[in-house]
């Protein structure tokens, strides 16, 4: 009878954010507003801010476009930018329904990372006017972050801006939770004695955040003859029947199947998940869609993430039962909580301070392996494999960690130390959460229960 109660309790707290969610999103009625950063001490000081004292930083751009990060404030602005095809576990509801999401976003740049962040809702479903359509807001930004785009064509947005663009362009359903699961599944890995060279990877949905998950991962050490990727049709592999298909409508997902699996293992996912160490699931959310019983035909002490939402793919005291010695989800009402918050603000903190062009492979990889370290450094348990967003510190160390291998890799603007780095990082993103409590404590943001 306790156990059952246990359960209900859990399920009611899964349950209460989206409550509580309903309540207040109209009491705020929106989660970010623009407010001034420099000084207005009178009327008069217009005259420097606008017209006619303006003229002059307009002219010194004008001569040199790279003063425009130090005249503006583009070097911490990015554009979040979504058409509302696949946002969260909720699919394709539109760009209206998508902006909670966005500001929801822009809020987290904000308050984590000290960036200046605006939500960009697109109404089109067309690539090519999506990616024109960002190509010529690039002289306001610093970055861009796509969001909640549907595949395949996030793929071809992500790719194309990125060679087309001469500031990060990031998407964080690829570049971002890539990098967080790294991150988790490095310390898991640690927990259970086990190598990211020597683990067999089962990655259950083939969307955006596997495939750049399989890549990055694959990219910090995993075997591509180790993994195995399931889509709603089944175990990928080369000899499957709708590969022709796959090459011409999904190429990235015919790539996973070319490169991995090559025993050509058929099935589904309880297949799949025979004797494999790690289970990565970004797919259909659950409960239900990953059974008890598959995980206890996996290897010795699996590692097991759920990060399907709103509801992950099992629940995660399902997983532990069954036999997972490490259970992750994205959800931070449980533990170990794989998400995206944890990578972004950071990751752009670091690239916008360096004004880096462009933000690599081996950045994201970096980044993953400082957020791994932030928790390493305070003890690992099955119960804290990754930090969790109160621990401020993970940020700054990110920002340095993205910037310096920024500078390495020749794609940084600007040269700085890293003690420089960590000390301009810290500084912004102290600034940032003390405004708000500030604004909190002064009764300019209202405080309701």
């Amino acid at each position: 009878m306790s156990e059952k109660l246990s359960v209900e309790e859990l399920l009611a707290k899964a349950k209460k954010p989206g409550q509580d969610a309903m309540r207040l999103h109209p009491f705020y009625r929106g989660k970010i507003e623009v407010v001034p950063k420099c000084r207005i001490r009178d009327f008069d000081d217009f005259a420097i801010w606008y017209t006619p004292g303006v003229a002059e930083p307009c002219r010194d751009i004008h001569k040199n476009p790279e003063k425009v990060f130090e005249h503006t404030n583009k070097g911490n602005f990015v554009a979040v930018i979504s058409d509302g095809t696949r946002v969260l576990g909720l699919g394709d509801i539109g760009p209206e329904a998508g902006l909670p999401v966005m500001e929801g976003k822009a809020l987290l740049f904000k308050y984590l990372g000290g960036v200046d962040a605006f939500p960009v809702m697109l109404r089109t479903k067309d690539p090519h006017e999506f990616i024109r359509t960002v190509k010529i807001l690039e002289p306001t930004f610093g970055g861009i972050n796509l969001e909640d785009i549907a595949q395949p064509k996030c793929f071809y947005i992500l790719d194309t801006l990125r060679k087309e663009m001469n500031i990060p362009v990031w998407h964080d359903d690829q570049q971002g939770t890539a990098a967080v699961t790294l991150a988790g599944l490095l310390n898991a890995l640690k927990l259970v004695g086990k190598k990211i060279t020597d683990v067999r990877i089962v990655f259950v949905g083939a969307g955006a955040a596997n495939i750049a998950g399989a890549r990055i991962i694959m990219k910090a050490g995993a075997r591509p003859e180790n993994i195995i990727m399931v889509d709603s049709k089944g175990i990928l592999r080369r000899d499957r029947e709708d590969m022709k298909d796959l090459e011409l409508h999904y190429h990235e997902k015919w790539c996973m199947a070319m490169n991995t699996n090559p025993e050509r293992r058929r099935g589904g996912i309880p297949e799949a998940l025979e004797g494999a160490d790690v289970l990565i699931a970004a797919s259909k959310p659950g409960p239900g869609t990953i059974k008890p019983e598959w995980i206890k035909k996996m290897a010795k002490d699996p590692i097991v993430f759920l990060e399907a939402n709103p509801i992950p793919e099992m629940w995660p005291w399902e997983a532990k039962e069954a036999g997972a010695a490490v259970v992750a989800t994205g959800r931070s009402d449980f533990p170990n909580q794989v998400n995206n918050s944890l990578g972004f603000p950071g990751i752009f903190r670091g690239a916008l301070d360096v004004r880096a062009r462009t933000i690599t492979d081996e950045m994201c990889i970096e980044a993953a392996r400082e957020l791994a370290r932030v928790a390493e450094d305070k003890g690992l348990r099955e119960d804290y494999i990754i930090p969790t967003m109160d621990e401020w510190e993970v940020f700054p160390r990110e920002a340095v960690a993205v910037g310096m291998k920024a500078i390495e890799q020749g794609v940084a603007r600007r040269q700085i130390s890293r003690e420089e780095l960590y000390r301009e990082a810290e500084e912004k993103i102290k600034r940032a959460r003390e405004e708000v409590q500030f604004l909190m404590k002064e009764g300019f943001i209202k405080v309701t229960d």
